[in-house]
Parts: structure tokens; C-alpha cells; sequence
């Protein structure tokens, strides 16, 4: 890609408004930018890092049998009143009216969808177990939008839901999506306390949080450092515990975190709330065991930034930076422009993905931004490099570079 036909460049300044670290970088750096409070388009060098977080998190879940799908968007009022969720869930809902006055939800999860989904087509044990997901456009009517990608009134989430038709089955499944997500984090670069939480409006008998540590989460999280036990604030004034860890009786450390995902053991509360049920061997009708499981796709971007960044920019992980390669020239002359080319060519035919700064802005400009997108590998071509038949080759996270020479390449 060259750089001078990429949608969106870089910014001299962030957003005045801009207070998170993520969002004052993704926005100076041309990933994302705002059309109002909470919503925002993601450019080309935002959506490529969107889009291979995406295809991370399809990879783990389709290793452990998950299926793909789409639900819309709308979703009916009635389905809503079945629950009881029209008028308590919080975030209030977004809501519509089409020409004949029927009225609508956009949808912030898709529980009440799905489970009519699985009334309709699940009729005895020998439908079951089986799961779906989806990674689609969500809408919530948050009240305060604030921390760039952080918390936002439009976002992409990945929902997984499973239906099973015993404890056992589903306890086997759950585990599976918890080292599921242990591995997606993992492979974004994130280190995540699991942290047990209430089920808010969700609800469930037991829910986790995969929660990063960061000065800019507004969650509190207390965790041990012995057995790795952790709890955020809400559960654990509930539970009425102290400082002391409730597994090892070793002192609690507290943090502030960001919540990356969720996990949700919902039971049986939505298939008897809406007659989701199943024959099973003895012939008995029997209510459907759930789970559902998210994660945040734009939310994960900005925790990325939030904790792998320095005074320059943004650091990506190599396997979810928008391109692997930054290629730079400095100078104007002839022999640099046929050699960055040349480089160029060759980097595309060898498969990698290039972001080519073919810009006439000084030298200065170039290597700011190059630092500021957070590229893994810088390569510099310049005519001191060039007397070597070499280019400079460095790491965003390394401070040293060396010279490789152009034929090796």
C-alpha cells in the first residue's frame, strides 16, 4: 500500500477531547476517526487491525466447533417483552418504529434472537449441544461515551452462544471457551487477569472477565499474586471479602483494568423465560442450558494501544498491526526512489504486507509517523544506506537497527 493513496494520514495533533492514550493515538495515527460522541468510522490502517483481531478470534473458536452466522440487527419488541428486558436492561436500549408503528430494538446482544432461533429448531437431546457466532455491528445507548474506542454507542462484537442439554455437557464447553479465550488474548499481545463477576443484566450464575490491566479501566480488579485468584470490586463487596484471598489467604494487590471479554453461564433463565425446550431420552420436556461468551472488537483494539506504546506511538504485536513492513526512502534523488521500488517489488512478491511512505515529506515527518502507526519492522532506504547495497532494517519495539543487504531480501 502506498501510503499516499491510504485514506486517512496521520494528524499533527490528537482530538482536544481525546484523554485515553488509545485514543489520542489511534486517532493522530489515521486508524479511527469520530462522527460523534461514541461513534466512530474505522479508516483502512483501523480496519486492517480490526479485521485480522476478527479472524484471530475466528480461528480459536472455530478449533473448538463453533459455527459462524449472522442474527440482524433489528429485533422485535415482543422478543424483549418475553424477557423482561424491553424497559430493565442498562444500557437502555436503542429503539425504532417502522411505517406500520411496529417497534424495534438494535440490538446490543442478541440472547432473546438466538434463543428463539434454538425454540424453532432444537427439538429433542439429539439436537444438541451446539454453538454459534457471530461478529457483527452492536448498538448501545451508553451515557457517557468516553475513552476513544473504549466505550462507544456503536461497536463490532464477537457473541458466541452454546445450548446444551445437561450441566456436565455445557461445564466441558465452558471450559473450552475459557482456554479459547486464554489463547485469543494471548496471540493479541494481551496479558488478562480472569476475574470473577456479577452477570449485571446479562445475568448467569457465573460469569468471568478476562480483565487487562490499565491505568484507563474503570474497572477495579483485586487479584493474587500467589494463586491467581481475582475478583473485580462489585462481586467481591458483595461477597463480603476482605484483603485476604479467599483461595490461599494471601494478601489481595488491586488494579485498574479493562474489560477485554466476557463469559457468561446463563442456565436455564432464557429458555424458560421463553419456552426454549427439548425432549430428552426418557421423553420429558426439558428447558435448554445456555452459555453466552463476547468480546469487544474495537474495544480489544484500543486495550492493545493502551498497553503497548511509548512516547512515539503505538507498538503493535506483529500479529494484528495493520501492515508487517513500513517502508521508508529518505531523499528525493533518483537512485533512492529505483531502489525503494526495487525493495518494494520485492517485499510484495515475497508475501508481505508493505506500507510504502512514497510522500514527498521530509525525513523528519516520515520516521515520526512511521513510529507513531507502530509498524512492526521499519526498513529505511537512504543514499547512506545505499552505498552499502543495503537497507536499515528495525524493530518498532527494539532501539538498534542494522543494514541488510538489498540482494538478501
Amino acid at each position: 500500500m502506498r501510503y499516499s493513496k491510504l485514506l486517512g494520514k496521520s494528524l499533527r495533533q490528537p482530538p482536544k477531547e481525546a484523554e485515553a492514550i488509545s485514543h489520542k493515538l489511534l486517532a493522530k495515527g489515521g486508524f479511527i476517526d469520530q462522527l460523534a460522541a461514541g461513534i466512530y468510522t474505522f479508516l483502512p490502517l483501523g480496519w486492517r487491525v480490526h479485521k485480522k483481531i476478527e479472524n484471530i478470534i475466528r480461528e480459536e473458536l472455530d478449533k473448538i466447533g463453533a459455527q459462524e452466522f449472522s442474527m440482524s440487527v433489528l429485533q422485535p419488541k415482543s422478543l424483549w417483552l418475553e424477557t423482561g428486558r424491553w424497559t430493565s436492561i442498562d444500557p437502555p436500549l436503542f429503539t425504532t418504529k417502522d411505517r406500520h408503528d411496529k417497534e424495534y430494538a438494535l440490538g446490543p446482544t442478541h440472547e432473546e434472537v438466538i434463543t428463539d432461533l434454538a425454540r424453532r429448531v432444537v427439538k429433542s437431546y439429539k439436537d444438541l449441544p451446539f454453538s454459534a457466532y457471530q461478529i457483527q455491528d452492536k448498538f448501545r445507548n451508553e451515557l457517557r461515551s468516553t475513552g476513544g474506542l473504549l466505550r462507544t454507542r456503536e461497536f463490532f462484537m464477537k457473541d458466541l452462544y452454546s445450548f446444551h442439554a445437561d450441566k456436565k455437557d455445557f461445564d466441558q464447553f465452558f471450559k473450552k471457551v475459557l482456554e479459547a479465550y486464554t489463547k485469543i488474548f494471548d496471540r493479541v499481545g494481551l496479558k488478562t487477569l480472569v476475574s470473577q463477576a456479577s452477570g449485571g443484566t446479562i445475568g448467569g450464575d457465573v460469569t468471568y472477565e478476562f480483565q487487562v490491566p490499565a491505568a484507563v479501566g474503570e474497572d477495579l480488579v483485586f487479584f493474587c499474586k500467589s494463586c491467581g485468584y481475582a475478583i473485580n470490586k462489585e462481586l467481591l463487596e458483595e461477597r463480603g471479602i476482605t484483603d485476604k484471598c479467599p483461595e490461599c489467604r494471601a494478601k489481595l494487590d488491586q488494579t485498574n483494568a479493562i474489560e477485554a471479554g466476557q463469559v457468561f453461564s446463563l442456565g436455564t433463565k432464557y429458555s424458560k423465560d421463553m419456552d426454549a425446550n427439548f425432549i430428552d431420552e426418557t421423553g420429558k420436556q426439558q428447558p435448554i442450558i445456555m452459555g453466552c461468551y463476547g468480546i469487544g472488537i474495537g474495544r480489544l483494539m484500543a486495550t492493545i494501544a493502551e498497553v503497548s506504546y511509548d512516547d512515539k506511538g503505538i507498538i503493535w504485536p506483529e500479529n494484528v498491526a495493520p501492515f508487517s513492513i513500513h517502508l521508508v526512502p529518505i531523499g528525493s534523488n533518483k537512485k533512492v526512489t529505483e531502489n525503494t521500488e526495487e525493495v518494494y517489488e520485492k517485499l510484495i512478491k515475497n508475501g508481505e504486507e508493505v506500507l510504502f511512505d512514497d510522500r514527498g515529506e521530509s525525513p523528519g515527518v516520515k520516521l515520526a509517523d512511521a513510529d507513531l502507526i507502530g509498524v512492526p519492522i521499519r526498513y529505511v532506504v537512504s543514499e547512506k544506506t545505499l552505498e552499502k547495497d543495503s537497507v536499515e532494517v528495525k524493530k518498532r519495539s527494539e532501539k538498534t537497527s542494522k543494514l541488510v543487504k538489498i540482494s538478501q531480501i
